[in-house]
């Protein structure tokens, strides 16, 4: 008997008690971390048995003896135009006859086309086996090729979205499952943005921000097998609720990690002086609720409940404020977001195992390289419609907060190297209150309108880096 796929296959009873070796490895595999003393929990057991009649459905067609017969040649339209074309009867192939293409195969009830440079072969059983192309599978090189590009391009996209799918399915707050305000994203070695899934729009540029500053703040502090936990507005944070949960993605021989994958939930509440953890009158930080900057979620492996309950309800100790309300919430959702940064880490390592991290780190620059000629053009061609020819277009405007705070915004456009600058100057200091957007929000907004302009099909990556621009903001 052996155990349901859950706790491994192959494990057998012995005396009546299943043997669970495998569970917290195969535990690890699925969500990327242990917890050590849990009990395990046998669900359900089922036993799957397979046997055979011994009694063969197909019997095997009579060896080719000469070439095959062909029928006649006609003429077909392919790619480049028409070619002459073999036409076979398949009751007069057998097994052993090699078709090469172009031909057309012909039975009672199909048509079968065999392209240029493909070839059918006629199995023992009579089936018909067609290679398609020369059979000889060509490298992908790191060298840019078009279509190359498109496939790399959906990869990464992918991965991000199957990201947030795991966190979807195995989050239980309603926030992340059912409102689904979170984001998903893969990030390269430097922490510039590669794709993000299509999740909320805000988190966008934000959570590069976030990874950036792991980097500078740990250093070679980030180890395999550690889960890095993030929301303070410096580090790339927007309002404390959302946390960040960032693995390190490490391959073989290379001392340092070869790309990043990033998720980001809005918890319903991490504490503060108001349930929700968004009051609407707080004037400082430590209000709103638990403050994580490079907190280790999980180290060596082991997921830190005790460690990041303490945190969670750290805001209690704050005279008029409370822990978290919701720990349960919190803890689960936590280790669903670690379940979906673990899920990212499998597909990137797939994708490296298949094309190797040269050409995986070679397309992930084409394509930012990529979204930065596509920022380009559309900058190019926004000031020659909307300025003068041959110089600079400038386009300002302002609005303002309710408290009168002013928001200014001048954008200068150069319309030879397709680049912009966007300058605060003139915008209103820090409020005493919680309206304030650190330098990542800011970043997000900038980049998400340029991505909205962009008419283009690119991944939704760092757009307004790869176009060059530059901001100043006092």
């Amino acid at each position: 008997v052996s155990t349901s796929p859950a706790l491994g296959p192959g494990r057998e009873a012995h005396n009546g008690n299943l043997s669970l070796d495998a569970a917290p490895l195969r535990y690890s595999r699925e969500f990327g971390f242990t917890i050590p003393g849990r009990a395990i929990l046998v669900d359900d057991i089922r036993v799957r048995g397979t046997a055979t009649t011994g009694l063969g459905q197909e019997e095997p067609v009579a060896a080719a003896k000469a070439a095959a017969h062909m029928e006649k040649v006609t003429r077909c339209y392919f790619e480049g135009g028409y070619q002459d074309t073999c036409v076979y009867l398949l009751e007069h192939l057998s097994w052993g006859h090699s078709i090469p293409g172009p031909s057309i195969l012909i039975d009672q009830n199909s048509t079968i086309l065999v392209e240029p440079g493909c070839t059918a072969v006629v199995t023992r059983l009579g089936d018909i086996c067609i290679t398609v192309g020369s059979g000889v599978v060509r490298p992908v090189g790191p060298r840019l090729d078009p279509i190359q590009l498109s496939i790399f391009s959906h990869r990464f996209m992918s991965i991000a979205e199957q990201m947030g799918r795991i966190l979807q399915r195995t989050a239980i707050s309603t926030n992340i499952k059912e409102r689904l305000d979170f984001s998903c994203a893969l990030f390269g070695p430097e922490g510039g943005l590669v794709s993000n899934a299509p999740h909320i729009p805000v988190h966008l540029g934000a959570m590069q921000e976030t990874v950036q500053f792991q980097i500078r703040n740990l250093g070679a502090n980030l180890r395999e097998g550690d889960v890095i936990l993030s929301n303070h507005p410096r580090a790339g944070g927007s309002h404390l609720p959302d946390l960040t949960v960032i693995t390190p993605v490490f391959w073989p021989g290379e001392p340092r990690p070869v790309f990043f994958v990033a998720s980001r939930g809005h918890h319903a509440d991490i504490g503060g002086i108001t349930p929700g953890s968004m009051p609407p009158h707080s004037h400082s930080l430590q209000e709103e609720g638990a403050v994580f900057i490079s907190f280790k979620l999980v180290k060596d492996g082991v997921f830190q409940e005790e460690e990041v309950t303490k945190a969670l309800m750290a805001p209690g100790q704050i005279p008029g404020s409370s822990g978290t309300r919701n720990l349960h919430d919190n803890l689960s959702d936590l280790r669903a977001q670690v379940a979906a940064n673990q899920k990212g880490i499998h597909l990137v390592n797939e994708l490296i195992g298949h094309y190797g991290l040269e050409v995986v780190q070679a397309y992930m620059a084409h394509i930012q390289a990529n979204a930065e000629v596509a920022v380009q053009e559309m900058l190019r061609d926004f000031a020659r419609r909307q300025g003068e020819p041959g110089r600079p277009l400038l386009v300002e405007a302002e609005d303002f907060m309710d408290d009168g705070s002013p928001i200014r915004l001048k954008v200068a456009v150069d319309p030879e190297e397709g680049k912009a600058t966007f300058d605060f100057t003139g915008s209103g200091h820090e409020v005493h209150g919680n309206c304030n957007a650190p330098r990542a929000i800011t970043l997000s907004a900038l980049i998400y309108c340029l991505r909205c302009m962009v008419g283009r099909d690119i991944p939704l990556n760092q757009v307004s880096r790869a176009a060059g621009w530059r901001w100043r903001w006092w």
